[in-house]
């Protein structure tokens, strides 16, 4: 039977990703929650989403050629909704992590996971939106990736994939009918798993922003040497940013001396590091430049 070329790719990626993608069994409160994991190093570690290990301190993975295997929490991230738990036996080979900067809107994915215990389940579909909001468990989750790929419950923490296999998601959620969320693999993400692996936790700053995009004022798009930065639609009550004197209606141009015109440019910056030390921040204001200081807090999670 010849393929098409359409069938040939979700086929490659399908066979590449199956066996490196885990069925997770989680004790939650006398039951027991299903997700799914991907192994992305050749020791045992695991990826996966904070809501399906929850607060439970391990459980058992089971994988497509039958193996399973008891593992560890070794740490959950829940404002990124991302964990890392290891395996406690053999593994398969590891995944390649992908680079979810480099996706494009209409670009091709395939989803690996196992809805509803339905173990090395196959979707595919394209990407729908990038650098979307997901409200999630009382929290807001940024820059998550929006795909048609077919989800279900089970699926989240397992594997969003580009043509080459590479994982450039970890699939989070389903908002619909067609309407699926993962929470894109980049640089950020790639800090947020390291702080997981050596430290169990991820510490925050905090500035107490919510924003997006906003255009820069045409007259002033030239002598920036820009188009966009972030809108701030609201600034905390108490927060850092309202201390500072930030308010509704700015466009942030830069924070800490680097540019920001996506909500990942403002993530990438609030790290533990950032916690509270002076943050320069200019935003336009009524047409004209304005300069502030801010302190960034220490984000506290809630459970």
């Amino acid at each position: 039977m010849v393929m098409d070329a359409y069938s040939r790719i979700v086929s490659g990626v399908a066979a590449k990703l199956t066996p490196k993608v885990a069925s997770l069994r989680v004790p939650h409160l006398g039951r027991e929650g299903l997700g799914s994991g991907v192994v992305f190093t050749g020791d045992g570690f695991v990826l996966t989403n904070a809501h399906v290990v929850g607060g439970a301190s391990g459980g058992t993975a089971q994988f497509s050629d039958g193996t399973e295997a008891t593992f560890t929490v070794v740490g959950a991230d829940p404002l990124s909704d991302l964990a890392v738990i290891r395996a406690n036996g053999t593994t398969p080979d590891p995944a390649e992590l992908g680079e979810a900067d480099q996706l494009v809107v209409g670009q091709l994915v395939v989803a690996v996971g196992n809805p509803l215990g339905l173990a090395g389940s196959v979707t595919a579909g394209v990407v729908s939106a990038l650098g979307r909001s997901l409200p999630a468990r009382g929290r807001l989750i940024e820059d998550v990736i929006q795909t048609d790929a077919a989800l279900n419950p089970g699926n989240s923490g397992g594997a969003l994939a580009d043509s080459d296999a590479r994982v450039v998601g970890i699939n989070t959620a389903v908002a619909g009918v067609g309407l699926g969320m993962a929470v894109p693999v980049n640089a950020t993400t790639r800090r947020i798993i390291s702080a997981l692996m050596q430290d169990g936790r991820v510490r925050r700053a905090y500035l107490g922003l919510v924003t997006m995009p906003g255009p820069v004022p045409t007259a002033w798009r030239e002598r920036l040497g820009r188009t966009t930065g972030l809108l701030v639609s609201e600034a905390v009550r108490g927060g850092p940013a309202e201390h500072a004197g930030l308010r509704r209606g700015d466009l942030l141009l830069t924070a800490g001396g680097k540019p920001v015109a996506t909500a990942q440019d403002l993530q990438r910056l609030m790290f533990a590091d950032a916690i509270g030390r002076p943050m320069p921040i200019t935003v336009m204001r009524n047409g004209a430049l304005v300069d502030v200081i801010a302190e960034p807090a220490e984000l506290v999670a809630t459970a």
